[in-house]
């Protein structure tokens, strides 16, 4: 069964630029809400619940750990349709208390070669405000959210606490977590507060304003010892989780690179995945662990639960391969669940460690 055929809508969307091509895609994920016939029948036919896959997190049902990665729906315009495409979760943003419109144009380029993004948006978002009164307007969601939140591109390094601190307040009572996004290349300065001075700082005003459960997001880009040091003491100043990682700065991985911007897709797969171990071997089981980059298949998205991760999240590999690869991502552990022995994916986790 098929509702349409993906390959065939890429091969217009990429006759496009890429920044054109998402607000295109991006309208057609608007209007499914108004089409409810179509959006009962799509997420019939994409949505896996089967009960190997279901976890209890946070107070939330997660009922596949397939998630959307923050970056794809800026401002939670497409909130209600994410799980017509068959994600378990998604994590709307970045948000930053102020709108900004982000980077000079052109800052969205495809690596079709191999199948990758580089982006250097800079949080184009409509702001806080605008994201709050967005919620509020969500009757109801049946499915758990992140919100990912950033400071504005022009607010100082010493200044970046109070930003943080306006969008905690702002967010306290909304949605199922809160990521702290500090990994963008894209804001400057943004990525120097990767320190555990600012870390310890943070997480210990964020414990004074909220309850949430509030994740780190670190780069790719730190040496695997500085970035077990960072996620520890995240840790114990009372971060919830991590999300590793975001987007790439090394440009070496490819000569088809632009000299900014972050580099996300398969060309991250490895690199990725690396970190993320060395983090799950340190870390699995004193928090939760959700990992993302260049997962394309049910293998990829294996290895990283074994190594540690309770959720993985997905962006750029499904602009090249559609809503279908959630669906055989999804299928695929199960089989391999099974093949294994396990009854949940819960006892999955960590595996590689046990």
């Amino acid at each position: 069964m098929s509702f349409f055929s993906y390959q065939t809508a890429k091969k217009v969307l990429f006759q496009f630029n890429p920044e054109t091509a998402h607000y295109i895609g991006g309208m057609a994920l608007k209007a499914l809400p108004y089409t409810p016939i179509v959006l009962k029948a799509l997420k019939n036919h994409y949505f896996i619940k089967e009960p190997s896959l279901k976890q209890e997190l946070f107070g939330r049902t997660f009922q596949n750990p397939v998630g959307l990665a923050a970056g794809f729906d800026k401002n939670g315009e497409y909130i209600t349709a994410m799980p017509t495409l068959g994600f378990g979760y998604t994590e709307i943003g970045t948000i930053t208390p102020k709108p900004q419109i982000g980077n000079p144009k052109p800052r969205l380029f495809r690596l079709k070669e191999e199948r990758s993004i580089q982006n250097a948006m800079g949080f184009n978002n409509r702001g806080a405000d605008f994201m709050v009164k967005r919620l509020d307007k969500l009757y109801f969601f049946d499915y758990p959210i992140g919100i990912n939140i950033g400071k504005n591109k022009l607010t100082s390094e010493d200044d970046a606490l109070k930003d943080y601190e306006i969008l905690l307040h702002k967010f306290k009572t909304y949605g199922d977590y809160i990521v702290i996004n500090i990994s963008s290349p894209n804001t400057p300065g943004l990525r120097d507060l990767q320190n555990e001075k600012f870390i310890k700082e943070l997480f210990g005003m964020a414990k004074e304003i909220t309850t949430q459960p509030i994740f780190l997001k670190i780069a790719p880009d730190m040496s695997k010892e500085d970035a077990i040091n960072l996620c520890k003491t995240a840790v114990e100043a009372g971060a919830s989780g991590i999300i590793a990682t975001n987007t790439t700065i090394d440009y070496s991985i490819t000569p088809n690179a632009k000299d900014f911007g972050g580099i996300s897709g398969a060309l991250v797969r490895e690199k990725s995945f690396k970190l993320f171990q060395a983090i799950g071997k340190e870390l699995y089981g004193k928090t939760t662990l959700i990992s993302v980059g260049g997962i394309e298949t049910a293998e990829d998205a294996y290895r990283r639960i074994k190594a540690g991760a309770t959720l993985i999240q997905i962006y750029s590999m499904l602009i090249y391969n559609g809503p279908k690869m959630i669906k055989e991502i999804n299928e695929g552990l199960i089989e391999l669940l099974k093949e294994d022995g396990y009854e949940n994916i819960s006892q999955a986790i960590g595996a590689y460690y046990r």
